[in-house]
């Protein structure tokens, strides 16, 4: 009998032993509980490849169906559920298996944080695929075959390095969000103008000169950001996407701000960090819904009377530019609340009256008001000294740095708190003790020098995205609000060393907390929280308090003891039956030291 020849050093057992070794980083547990679920989250596993039996998942016999058991009804294997969701995220896959199309159940699929720098082409095969997210990866093409999932409705391929894309993007008619930001892309295929069921579209940081004229077509995008790029002009037919809401076209090479003379729902338009020198009347006068008009660090010269008609507008940002007066009428503006000036070589307006914030301002430019015989208003000569700010600790301001507004019971902070603040650095705010339904809006005016906030004692049922602006943040406390989760964004606060979520209605341990590497101590006791994710814990090497007392916790990880820089964990008044509380008793060192005994070799 002839045999095959091997190689003089080949192991014939070296392919199982890989094979079981990449079985090892995911334990049966978890595809048994994906058979029942439908969905199989394998995020943050160090896998550099994805193992045989999660491919092969909707079509192998389960293990168990393999030996002489009796099955109860919570185990037919039989009646197992096809994987609709795979999540993949955060590990170091460089390529997929062109086996990825066994999977053809398949509605959504995460693959970002990895190091993909191609796709198999058999992805086209996923023809139930609803949403794909390959964001932060090497990606430098896409295979034609991508843009065969016709019910694709969101993309996510920001982050990336391509440079191209072909035309068959407008294949994906069912496309509702598309992300392409942090890429190399120096244009955008005119096919684009095939996606009109599209509402987000992000090409922010990339290398555009110019969109597509097609752009038109697309009736229902609410939202084109274009931040950061190179145009130095926008299509006319921009304005026909009557659709439209947001705009953003920060920080470009545009001389003239844009023609929307259709964009009737337009509610934000972002244009600062350009070269625009002049904003005309017509420009204006047909944006009845606009909101915010962000134009700082521009050349204009004068701002025209015509923006006065602006009746909704409620932010108005003009700083850095080259404005020397206003029209007075800006302040009769009926929702205006935010009005930004720094930086312009104001004559009518005196420097101290600048530092004391919208309403002040506002107040001064409608004393000036005065009818002239050809019906227009003249512009204003000089200030008026403000009152004093009674009710706001000034010395404090000054001299601790603190911005102290607690334990008034109020729905909001008044705009003469931060009036009051002027030019003086505060490191520290307080508005504890009221009845904040929302973080004040102004706070992100003080994100230069504020390092310490506390919002504890309020009514808060959210963080704002934007609360990610005040990157010096250091302490923050929001304890005893209604809080049920916690933005992403907040991964930007690369400074924030504890944070206090303890009294909250958080269900889930926030995600966006295992991304923030600085954090010293987490408090989010007293909350409803069912589980931690020990692996990811692991990754806040500075973490050394943790405190999840009175949650709903009914298994404690025994991989939580891998955590060695902690120093205090509080798990009191949890449903978990094991460690019990004599284990708890004797102290952090021991409760880790217990855990890691019970991790399975």
């Amino acid at each position: 009998m002839s045999r095959v020849k091997r190689g003089p050093h080949m192991d014939p057992r070296s392919g199982f032993a890989k094979e079981r070794e990449k079985e090892a980083l995911v334990p049966y547990g978890l595809l048994k509980a994906a058979r029942k679920s439908g969905q199989l989250n394998l995020s943050g596993r160090e896998l550099a490849e994805v193992p045989q039996s999660v491919w092969r998942l909707n079509l192998d016999t389960p293990e168990e169906a393999q030996q002489s058991l009796s099955f109860g009804a919570a185990d037919r294997w039989w009646e197992q559920t096809d994987l609709t969701k795979l999540i993949l995220s955060s590990n170091k896959l460089q390529v997929l298996s062109e086996e990825v199309r066994l999977l053809s159940a398949l509605t959504a699929l995460d693959v970002h944080d990895n190091q993909l720098t191609s796709l198999p082409k058999s992805i086209g095969e996923l023809q139930n695929l609803q949403k794909l997210n390959l964001s932060h990866n090497k990606l430098r093409e896409l295979p034609e075959e991508l843009w065969e999932l016709r019910n694709l409705c969101s993309l996510q391929l920001q982050q990336n390095l391509l440079e191209h894309l072909t035309q068959g993007l407008g294949q994906l008619s069912t496309l509702d969000e598309l992300d392409l930001s942090g890429n190399q892309l120096t244009e955008l295929p005119e096919s684009l103008a095939n996606l009109t069921s599209l509402r987000k579209l992000n090409v922010s940081h990339n290398k555009l000169k110019t969109l597509p004229a097609g752009i038109s077509a697309m009736k229902s995008l609410k939202l084109l950001d274009c931040t950061r790029n190179q145009l130095e002009t926008v299509p006319p037919t921009l304005a026909d996407i009557t659709s439209l809401e947001q705009l953003y076209l920060r920080h470009n090479k545009l001389r003239l701000l844009p023609e929307l003379s259709s964009c009737s729902m337009l509610k934000e338009l972002h244009v600062g960090n350009n070269q625009i020198e002049v904003v005309e009347a017509q420009q204006l006068k047909h944006l009845s819904a606009l909101c915010v008009l962000e134009l700082r660090d521009n050349k204009v010269k004068t701002v025209p009377d015509e923006v006065t008609l602006l009746e909704n507008l409620e932010r108005l940002d003009i700083a850095n530019n080259d404005i020397s007066s206003l029209p007075c009428a800006l302040g009769n503006m009926p929702k205006l609340k935010i009005l930004s000036l720094e930086g312009n070589p104001l004559r009518t307006i005196r420097r101290d009256l600048l530092t004391k914030g919208t309403q002040e301002i506002l107040k001064y430019l409608r004393s000036r008001i005065q009818e002239q015989p050809d019906g227009k208003t003249q512009d204003c000569p000089t200030a008026m000294t403000l009152p004093s700010q009674a009710k706001i600790n000034l010395h404090a301001i000054k001299t601790l740095k603190t911005l102290d507004y607690s334990g008034k019971q109020e729905a909001s902070v008044p705009d003469d708190v931060f009036d009051a603040v002027g030019s003086d650095p505060v490191s520290s705010v307080n508005f504890s003790k009221n009845q904040l339904s929302v973080v004040p809006p102004r706070i992100v005016e003080l994100k230069n020098t504020i390092s310490d906030i506390n919002l504890g004692f309020n009514k808060l049922s959210s963080i704002p995205p934007d609360f990610s602006i005040l990157q010096n943040l250091v302490h923050i406390d929001v304890r005893n609000n209604l809080l049920v989760s916690l933005p992403e964004e907040l991964e930007a606060l690369s400074k924030l060393r504890s944070i206090i979520l303890s009294f909250n209605r958080f269900k889930v341990f926030p995600n966006v907390l295992y991304q923030i590497g600085t954090l010293e101590t987490i408090l989010i006791s007293n909350n409803q929280v069912g589980s931690i994710d020990p692996i990811k814990l692991k990754g806040l090497e500075r973490l050394s308090t943790l405190d999840l007392q009175n949650n709903d916790i009914l298994q404690v990880p025994p991989e939580l003891g891998n955590c060695t820089s902690l120093r205090a964990v509080m798990l009191d008044g949890n449903p978990f039956r094991n460690p019990r509380a004599a284990i708890l008793a004797k102290g952090t060192d021991a409760l880790l030291e217990y855990l890691r005994s019970r991790i399975p070799t």
